[in-house]
Formats: structure tokens, C-alpha cells, sequence
């Protein structure tokens, strides 16, 4: 029997819309006529819409797989984790889930500020389910793993952030549960913790043998701990399978190809960036840049790679090929950026683009777009987790080895 059934499952949010001008002259009653003449007619707008946050999915999932759920920002991925989680009523279809369930959603979810951390985690252990006995029995792992002894009888509401989500990972991951459910909340750990967390789940699946949902924007973690993926895109399913092909689909169909910019016609502008996504999914980076200037300009564009959390990782610009490089005066134009293969470990990047002349500073986008990176080095089998840094350099290796000693000892 499956451990998770999903059925053409549907929720519809209504947004309710102020109509602010009137709001506005209602507030004041009337009393500043001539202000009231002066407030622009509000567009005609109906004071409710339906938005349809997740549209007839279906799926089973069953026990001991490890799923991963991917899609860009709005998707319906935490929607779908608060309807399997029970958190919210759906308004269509239906799902059954067979055993307990363990959910870690948002950060500190079922916590008492006023309660001290040895409180809390009687609290949230029992509101996921665990009995008295059980959370006695698991006490001392769960404050081990989140590390917080010191401050284990402090009231919660002074811990971070950071503190916050040890303490709550620790009690759901320890939770004897059937299944497992986590959202993307351990990006607010530190890269050790992060780490620690990802050890740990990776227990759960292979030695625990539990079902887990597992939302993530990090394609290192989800190839290290999912054999299955599932994307959603607008609300809806558009991919079931391997964590593999469902990540190649996810990285080259979005709707992000292209970052468009104003542009000041008084000045030479950069007027967009586009990532090339299928060259992406192959190991290489390209990166067209267009400009538009109201002279004609021998254009230099600078490219920063960084990654997500800003650390910079290489800068170049055309000006540094040298001879190789040999730009035409224009007006309007399109500059291609190539690095082949791309050195990089799986993981998320930020690019900033330049733009001058020999001469001249004329733009700057810092952040113009980010992308995610899947390495083929690493992929599937080695998880870039495993290595330090994010760039996958070429490293060789040589060693030496004496020859073996043939002196016989003195008779």
C-alpha cells in the first residue's frame, strides 16, 4: 500500500482587494474636499479574485522513497507540504497518508516563546505525535544534535534563528515517524549545520527505511538524498521521475531565460541578460549580454560570477582577451560570454554584469540574474557535498614511491 496517495488535489486561495482611494476618503470622512478632488479615479477591479495556489495534482509516493519537490518561487511547493502536513483544508480532491507523520515547515512551528527549550521540545514532540515515554527516551539525541545545552532551560523566544531551527529539526527528525516532511528551512542554518542536518537525513532514508518530502532549491542535497523528483510549475505537476531527469527539466524551462532592463536613452545601457539554459544543462556557461547607446560605442563587457551568498568567484571582461578580442563600434548589440566547460560544483550562483568602453564606465547591473548548477562531475553517484568550495577544478595527482631497499643486513 502506498505511504502517500494524492488525487487530483486542488487549493484556492480568495485575495481580497482594497479600493484605496475610497478607503482613503472614507478614512477622512469627508472633511478635505479639495484633497478628495485631487485623488486619481481607481481603476475598476473586482474586490475578490481566486488564486488557484495548486491545480488537480496526483502522485503516490511509496514507502521508503525519497522525494525530492522542486519549482521556482510560487510554484505550490509549500502548499503542497501544508495540505500533506494537515496544516490546511484542500479545496478539491483528496489525499491519504498511511503511518505518522513528521513535519518541519517553518521555523519554530509549534513553539511557546515562553517556554524554555526543555519545555518545547515536550510541547512540539507532542504535537507531532510522540508520547511522554518517547520524548524522555530521545531527549538527550535531540539536545545533542541541536547543540543547545547551555541554553536548554532560557526562554525560546531569545534564541536566533539559527537556534531556533536546531532545536526544531532535532525534535522532528528524532520523531520514530513513517514519514518525513521538510521545507527549505535549513537554509537558515550555517554550513556546518546544513551539513549536519543533510547527515542526518540521509540516516533516516537508508537506515530508517522513512518516506520523505523534501522541498529544496539546493540540487547538491537533493541528488545526495532523493531518487525521485517531483516539479510543479504554476500550481500544477509537470514532471515525475528520476531526481536526475526531473532536475535536467527543472533547470532548462525557466521562465527566467531573459532579464530585461530600462534603459536611459541619454546614455549607454545594458538592456538585458540571457542565460542559455540548455548549455547549462550540458556543463557550459553562456551568458549573452545586449546594450544600447545613443552613440556608437566599442563595447567591454565585464562579467562577476559569484555565488549565492555573494562570495565572488571569477571577474572578466572582453578587454582582457586581448587580440582575440575585437569589438565593432555600434550602437545596439549583443555580447557573448562563454566558459567551457564550467568549473563549478553543484549549487546556486549570482552573475553581475559591466558595461564600458576602453575609455569609459557606462553600467552596471550587480545581481543581473542567479541560476542553479547541476555538476557532471559529481552527478549522480559523488555528491559535490562532499568537497570543499564551491569551483570543481581539474586537480592531478602524482606520487612517488622509493624503491624498496635490497641491503641485506650485515652477517
Amino acid at each position: 500500500m502506498s505511504a502517500v496517495v494524492v488525487e487530483r488535489l486542488s487549493k484556492r486561495y480568495v485575495l481580497r482587494h482594497q479600493r484605496t482611494a475610497a478607503t482613503l476618503r472614507e478614512a477622512l470622512g469627508g472633511k478635505l474636499p479639495s484633497f478628495r478632488t485631487r485623488l486619481p479615479a481607481s481603476p475598476a477591479r473586482p474586490d475578490r479574485e481566486e488564486f488557484w495556489a495548486l491545480r488537480e495534482v496526483s502522485f503516490r509516493i511509496e514507502p521508503g522513497e525519497v522525494v525530492g519537490i522542486v519549482g521556482r518561487n510560487g510554484a505550490g511547493k509549500s502548499t503542497l507540504l501544508k495540505l500533506l502536513a494537515r496544516i490546511t483544508a484542500p479545496t478539491a480532491g483528496r489525499l491519504r497518508l498511511r503511518g505518522r507523520v513528521a513535519s518541519l515547515l517553518e521555523v519554530g512551528t509549534g513553539f511557546h516563546g515562553e517556554l524554555s527549550g526543555r519545555e518545547n521540545i515536550y510541547l512540539n514532540g507532542a504535537i507531532l505525535g510522540m508520547t511522554r515515554a518517547e520524548i524522555r527516551r530521545k531527549f538527550d539525541e535531540i539536545v545533542a544534535f541541536a547543540e543547545v545545552e547551555r541554553f536548554l532551560d532560557t526562554p525560546v523566544k531569545h534564541y536566533s534563528s539559527g537556534m531556533y531551527v536546531r532545536l526544531a529539526f532535532a525534535v522532528a527528525a528524532h520523531l520514530e515517524s513513517e514519514i518525513l516532511i521538510v521545507d527549505e528551512v535549513l537554509a537558515v542554518g550555517d554550513a556546518a549545520f546544513q551539513k549536519k542536518c543533510l547527515g542526518k537525513m540521509g540516516d533516516v532514508c537508508r537506515q530508517e527505511g522513512r518516506t520523505v518530502l523534501f522541498v529544496s532549491h539546493n540540487p547538491t542535497a537533493l541528488l545526495h538524498l532523493c531518487q525521485r523528483g517531483l516539479l510543479l510549475e504554476q500550481g500544477r505537476l509537470v514532471a515525475d521521475g528520476g531526481i536526475g531527469s526531473t532536475l535536467d527539466t527543472y533547470l532548462q524551462s525557466g521562465s527566467e531565460t531573459a532579464r530585461r532592463f530600462s534603459t536611459d536613452e541619454s546614455r549607454p545601457r545594458l538592456t538585458s541578460v540571457e542565460l542559455d539554459r540548455a548549455e547549462l544543462a550540458a556543463g557550459r556557461l553562456v551568458l549573452r549580454v545586449g546594450y544600447r547607446s545613443p552613440f556608437p560605442i566599442a563595447p567591454v563587457v565585464g562579467i562577476v560570477l559569484a555565488t549565492q551568498a555573494g562570495q565572488p568567484l571569477a571577474g572578466r571582461n572582453g578587454r582582457m582577451a586581448g587580440e582575440a578580442w575585437q569589438p565593432v563600434a555600434s550602437t545596439t548589440g549583443i555580447v557573448t560570454a562563454r566558459i567551457d566547460p564550467l568549473p563549478l560544483h553543484s549549487g546556486a550562483y549570482r552573475v553581475s554584469v559591466w558595461l564600458g568602453d576602453p575609455a569609459n564606465d557606462y553600467d552596471e547591473r550587480r545581481d543581473a540574474l542567479a541560476f542553479d548548477f547541476v555538476s557532471r562531475r559529481f552527478y549522480p553517484q559523488s555528491p559535490a557535498s562532499e568537497a570543499l568550495g564551491p569551483l570543481d577544478l581539474d586537480w592531478q595527482w602524482t606520487q612517488e614511491i622509493p624503491p624498496p631497499c635490497n641491503d641485506q643486513p650485515p652477517q
